[in-house]
């Protein structure tokens, strides 16, 4: 083939190819048009480009210096193309105005239960009382032995508590914390009295869950040690509290009811009366003389209240939850509630 006719042919190649990409009035069509020309197999660019081997030798050079210049050309059409059919298929929108509120981002409140604790720790605290912590991992002192439990005690029985497995290797069993009364012993034992605590958190117990009981759940304790405490000041103190929680010295009543726990002497079980009918709060009573002498105290100097209520219980009453479990589901439908 001679080098004229195979320029001739790459010159009416890239007209016919300007052509056709300037004349596409949509993407279907220009991707046709771009297939005719710039196909890898097909186009019309791969056919001329193989008619390459045709000339002669020694216009070789010039014939490919020429078949590139002209790829890159009809290349540079094709981007010109697109880019004008992209600007013309933009949609035309509203001037935004920056002027408007933003549309709120969805965040998530605090957990029902969590609610419950922040308003008990404030009322708790506007009758004078420091909320403290302790560890959720405690040994036998702390949970049985300083709070007059002795060894015989079915209260420490394996099937009853959550004993760690590599407690064994150890002088003094480790295990998940029955009560939080073991964060008065580890209070009383740092701090000279007078003692104004309260201590909320987690405690675990190794219950069948059903819609009263589950193996985890959360306890408010509350401690008082001082010279010249009665049981007195400890109805007043719950009385006080459940007024303020639940609203109105003519709504909520409290009882004690005869008991026993080994750390409390006299013990009580606490009720309220809300709504038209009694609830079991929890336990309280006087701290046994046993439990003051561990910690360093002398009973003949100072006496004390402690008081254990459950957390979960107050929440379901207050906000008419019937099984406990559903506080524990995480169904967002259920939380988004409260």
């Amino acid at each position: 083939m001679a080098l004229s006719e195979f320029l001739a042919s790459l010159d009416n190649l890239a007209e016919q190819a300007r052509a056709a990409f300037a004349s596409a009035d949509s993407s279907e069509s220009l991707e046709a048009a771009r297939i005719d020309y710039l196909g890898a197999k097909s186009g019309q660019v791969r056919k001329v480009q193989q008619g390459l081997g045709k000339v002669d030798k020694a216009d070789k050079p010039t014939a490919g210096k020429r078949f590139n210049e002209v790829k890159n050309l009809i290349e540079a059409a094709l981007a010109e193309a697109t880019q004008q059919i992209g600007t013309g298929n933009e949609e035309i929108t509203e001037p935004f105005d920056v002027t408007l509120p933003g549309r709120p981002t969805r965040v998530g409140h605090l957990h029902p239960i969590t609610q419950t604790i922040r308003e008990m720790k404030d009322i708790m605290g506007r009758l004078g009382f420091t909320a403290v912590e302790g560890p959720e991992i405690e040994d036998d002192w702390h949970n049985f032995e300083a709070l007059n439990i002795p060894l015989s005690h079915p209260a420490r029985d394996p099937l009853d508590n959550f004993y760690l497995a590599t407690a064994e290797k150890l002088e003094k069993p480790l295990l998940l914390r029955s009560q939080t009364s073991t964060v008065q012993i580890r209070v009383m034992e740092n701090t000279p009295p007078p003692v104004r605590i309260i201590s909320l958190g987690r405690v675990y117990r190794p219950d069948t869950a059903d819609a009263t009981h589950y193996p985890m759940f959360h306890q408010i304790e509350g401690l008082l040690i001082d010279r010249g405490v009665t049981m007195a000041d400890l109805k007043s103190v719950l009385r006080l509290f459940c007024q303020s929680y639940f609203g109105g010295e003519d709504k909520v009543h409290v009882r004690f009811r005869p008991s026993f726990f080994p750390f409390t002497e006299p013990s009580v079980e606490v009720d309220m009366n809300w709504q038209g009918g009694w609830m079991e709060m929890g336990g309280a009573g006087m701290v046994d003389p046993n439990v003051l002498r561990a910690v360093g105290y002398d009973p003949e100097e100072v006496t004390g209240f402690a008081f254990g209520l459950g957390v979960e219980r107050i929440c379901m009453r207050q906000h008419g939850i019937t099984d406990i479990r559903a506080l524990y589901q995480n169904d967002v439908r259920f939380l988004e509630q409260f």
